[in-house]
């Protein structure tokens, strides 16, 4: 989920209440806030906290909610893990150790450390995007976490190394989760659960219509909405710059707010034809355009 900001630049909590509705009702099975599709860097603990209690509440127990807690500090991590499982979360995502090079024993030990601090049944998913980290986090590592830690669940993994989602699928009773989305339909096939997917919390209709395709094995539906979700991730540049995905919700006619700074919203001249192409793929598609 994008994090919708008021002109002022605070937390815009009505924006944010009509985007976990507006994405509860195009089906999507899971909200994940506060990630870095929803600029997790630039926002204090405070506002993390104000986002994870606004969409738990919101989506009332009626789709999972998991927060992303993820923090440069690890006690910031700590308290923003703690936060969620009072807050009533069904669980979280936590980033590795960030900017600063980190062993793959100091992310145990971190992980370890969080797994901890918990109850047993809050679940957990390792979060591994080495190229904004700097950290990667292997595949023996996330198989002795989980061997270790009942509530380490799974990884969500955001780098498009297959021999390495290949190691993680592997390990045992171990939820695999891929931020790819461009290739949902392929990593489904590969033995992957789903797509942590920054376009979907845009246009999630296609990339539900790919998952309720592989639900039912229907092959030929999954690959023709594949395709519709290439073509929306192209447009939406897989979420390069998250300012994509606030021009084309604008579209949609969920006004988001910009970005927050140091990152720039994109110029009008910049997303105009991009997004005239993105209404004529709705048309083609028969996608609603207002959301």
């Amino acid at each position: 989920m994008v994090t919708p900001f008021t002109a002022d630049g605070r937390v815009d909590r009505k924006a944010l209440v009509r985007l976990t509705e507006k994405l509860i009702e195009k089906g999507v099975n899971c909200l994940y806030p506060c990630g870095t599709t929803g600029e997790m860097v630039h926002l204090s603990a405070g506002e993390r906290k104000e986002i994870a209690e606004t969409v738990i509440g919101t989506a009332a127990g009626r789709v999972p909610v998991f927060i992303h807690c993820g923090a440069v500090r690890q006690e910031e991590t700590e308290e923003l893990l703690l936060h969620a499982a009072a807050s009533g979360a069904d669980g979280a995502g936590v980033v590795t150790p960030m900017f600063l090079g980190a062993t793959q024993e100091e992310i145990l030990t971190y992980y370890r450390r969080l797994s901890d601090l918990v109850p047993p049944g809050f679940p957990i998913y390792l979060y591994n995007i080495p190229q904004c980290s700097g950290n990667d986090l292997n595949a023996e590592t996330a198989r002795n976490l989980a061997k270790e830690c009942d509530n380490i669940i799974g990884i969500k993994y955001s780098w498009t190394d297959i021999p390495r989602i290949l190691e993680y699928l592997q390990i045992p009773d171990f939820s695999v989760l891929h931020g790819c989305d461009k290739i949902f339909a392929e990593l489904l096939l590969m033995g992957c659960d789903g797509t942590v997917s920054g376009v979907a919390g845009v246009f999630p209709e296609p990339f539900v219509a790919v998952y309720e395709a592989w639900k039912h094995r229907d092959i030929s539906e999954l690959q023709r909405w594949q395709k519709v979700c290439v073509r929306f991730c192209d447009l939406l540049r897989c979420g390069t710059n998250m300012s994509w995905f606030k021009q084309a919700l604008s579209l949609r006619g969920l006004s988001v707010g910009g970005m927050r700074a140091p990152q720039l919203d994109l110029a009008s001249t910049d997303t105009a034809q991009t997004l005239r192409q993105l209404e004529e793929l709705c048309r083609e598609t028969g996608i609603r355009l207002e959301i």
